[in-house]
């Protein structure tokens, strides 16, 4: 019997960042991941427009100027396109648990599609915001 310190340097070290290179889709799943954080910090955004709409006239008056702020827009709009990107890239996983697109080609192109695709839903959506306004 192998005592533990050799049985423990005969083991190999489990991979890390530093041995694999670095690929599209790797770059798309710590993006998923990011994403999923970005939406539920920016929900706190969209709870405080809602508490001071149901504060008052003044409270939400000043909860306006702070969305309708060149920064508050930017932070919408950085919410808005994490939030097609999370669907998208959800609905793409949601194959790939269905056993569907694990062919390399397949699996680079439905990323580049996950990115146009939620790149061009935020543009309509914002475009479709300003025609309603």
């Amino acid at each position: 019997m192998a005592s533990p310190t050799t049985e423990a340097r005969e083991r190999p070290l489990s991979p890390h960042l530093g041995i694999y290179r670095w690929q599209w889709t790797m770059a798309l799943s710590i993006l998923h991941r990011i994403t999923g954080v970005g939406l539920a910090i920016g929900t706190l955004l969209l709870v405080y427009w809602l508490w001071a709409a149901a504060s008052g006239q003044a409270t939400y008056f000043r909860a306006n100027l702070v969305v309708g702020s060149w920064i508050g827009r930017l932070l919408l709009f950085g919410w808005t396109l994490a939030l097609f990107y999370h669907l998208f890239n959800g609905i793409r996983h949601l194959f790939w648990d269905a056993g569907k697109g694990f062919e390399l080609r397949t699996g680079w192109l439905s990323g580049i599609a996950v990115v146009i695709a939620s790149v061009a839903a935020s543009v309509l959506a914002w475009i479709a915001a300003y025609m309603v306004r």
